[in-house]
């Protein structure tokens, strides 16, 4: 047989990326559903690595018994077929999850999770055949066989390298998640199909079929979402998030437009200009306008005069902001530019007083000088919130750039017993602010809700916003005020858990804080 070391070599190294690249999105289409934890790393990594181990194992014994190079190209080809397969297979299992996570079934969860690693199983072990079986075949004689082993894994190596900056910096930005897996497996199958031509024509045509069918599944069930959303009026993808915007009709107040991240799991930005109180929307978003009156009064609107918001999503709070306190300076930063250009779209997040800024929140503000008044902090991806923008140090980059009667506010999640992480964010605050309190959103009869988490710069005390809230004069933050205090304001003491950049089990305390409400807690 002619020297077919250089194709292996080649059909290594494109092995090599795939597998590195679809762990890499493998990532990308569990994180909307089970979030960007380190639970959820651990387990794909782990898993992975089970299964290239075994996949080693296997190729080794599958090359003493059978080393052919059409055998190593069938297997390539089988592998390369189910990571094209995986995104479609994963679409009802992944669908259990958003249902899972609707009800709060641990179950279903769990089963959904573990599913969809699962399916990565067989092409992730086929893979790992690979390199043992090049190099079964490269060796042409024993005395050069440690060079050849160190060349195929070298040539691997520089694949993963390949695969792990690939799909992050190219294919998921530009074309998602599905086609990333596509743009892999179609790759691999075609240096497959390469090698079949050249050592047995017929076999090539009889495995043509697989690409055929790949294409065909990405053409008729490739834009069909998980889960049917009404009234979606526009869908995209990006390397952070897959964006929804909802536009629902209501009979009174004309149409609603809602900002929906990864499958509908919470909305983070609504907007209504027919809607009679609007700026307000009846949501967590309207309580960021109070939280500057815990300051000494009289503190009043005219007081307010700058605002930062890390996690601005398309708008809502800069909006209505901007409307009730007037042209003042806001800097909005959002991580994802996919989220800036919906708001702008769809939104219309164009107020000349609003700078945006796509970057990271401790980015942002470890490169600016800027002091602002008010603070806010609503950076979730629902259940998580990034673990950096709960710690200490990251607290106390907001207290150095408030001005000397600022106030910072962060959003938390709970349910109507379990104030956990509200405890948790509160008591590392308390570390950096001289006093903290907590505003409960009004929950509307919902077992789970919201509040916000408030630290002032100046010491304060709680009878403060009282105080304040007598003096406003705008009617629709002096009804938020209202609201405010029906909801129940309260003070937290110190002590308790401090999260810092070291060790911050924000994960850990979410998770508890799910499980206790599954078991009914």
């Amino acid at each position: 047989m002619r020297n077919f070391k250089g194709y292996l070599l080649i059909l290594v190294f494109v092995s090599g990326m795939t597998t590195l690249g679809v762990e890499l999105s493998a990532s990308r289409l569990l994180d909307p559903f089970f979030g960007n934890s380190l639970v959820v790393w651990a387990s794909i990594i782990g898993l992975m690595l089970l299964y290239l181990t075994v996949g080693y194992t296997v190729g080794g014994r599958w090359a003493d018994r059978d080393p052919r190079h059409t055998t190593l190209f069938q297997i390539t080809a089988w592998g390369a077929f189910l990571v094209g397969l995986v995104p479609f297979v994963s679409r009802p299992v992944l669908r259990w999850s958003v249902e899972g996570m609707a009800s709060f079934d641990a179950g279903l969860l769990a089963g959904s999770f573990f599913g969809v690693l699962v399916l990565f199983s067989l092409p992730i072990t086929l893979l790992g055949t690979v390199s043992p079986f090049a190099i079964r075949l490269a060796i042409s004689d024993v005395e050069h066989s440690g060079n050849t082993a160190g060349s195929v894994y070298a040539v691997s190596t520089l694949g993963s390298l390949l695969g792990t900056f690939l799909p992050v910096l190219v294919l998921i930005p530009w074309l998602g998640t599905r086609l990333t897996f596509f743009v892999f497996a179609l790759l691999l199958l075609l240096i497959s199909l390469g090698g079949m031509l050249l050592v047995r024509p017929r076999l090539a045509l009889a495995y043509a079929a697989m690409p055929v069918v790949l294409i065909i599944l990405n053409i008729l069930l490739g834009n069909v979402p998980i889960k049917a959303v009404p009234g979606l009026a526009f869908e995209t993808e990006t390397p952070y998030n897959y964006i929804q915007v909802i536009q629902l009709d209501d009979s009174k107040w004309g149409t609603w437009t809602a900002l929906q991240l990864n499958e509908g799991q919470g909305i983070h930005s609504l907007y209504n200009p027919n809607y009679p109180e609007y700026p307000l929307v009846d949501g967590v978003w309207d309580y960021f306008l109070v939280a500057p009156y815990f300051n000494a009064p009289p503190y009043t609107e005219a007081n307010v005069n700058s605002l930062l918001l890390i996690g601005s999503a398309a708008g809502t709070i800069s909006k209505s902001y901007t409307q009730i306190y007037g042209p003042i300076r806001i800097d909005n930063v959002e991580i994802d530019p996919g989220i800036i250009r919906v708001g702008r779209e769809w939104f219309d997040m164009n107020e000349p007083n609003v700078a945006v800024h796509a970057q990271d929140g401790r980015v942002f503000l470890a490169t600016t000088n800027v002091t602002y008044d008010v603070i806010g902090v609503d950076a979730y991806r629902p259940p998580y919130i990034p673990f950096h923008l709960t710690t200490q140090e990251f607290f106390q980059q907001i207290y150095d750039h408030l001005n000397d009667d600022g106030v910072m506010v962060i959003n938390a999640g709970r349910t109507s017993t379990d104030y956990s992480l509200v405890e948790a964010l509160g008591s590392t605050m308390k570390s950096v602010f001289p006093n903290v309190y907590v505003i409960d959103v009004p929950s509307f009869g919902s077992s789970l809700g919201n509040s916000l988490v408030v630290a002032t710069k100046q010491p304060t005390k709680i009878d403060n916003f009282f105080a304040n809230s007598v003096l406003l004069q705008h009617p629709l933050l002096q009804r938020v005020a209202d609201r405010a205090i029906n909801s129940r304001v309260w003070e937290l003491e110190a002590g308790g858990i401090v999260f810092t950049d070291d060790k911050a089990p924000v994960e850990q305390v979410i998770h508890r804080l799910i499980l206790r409400y599954m078991m009914g807690g």
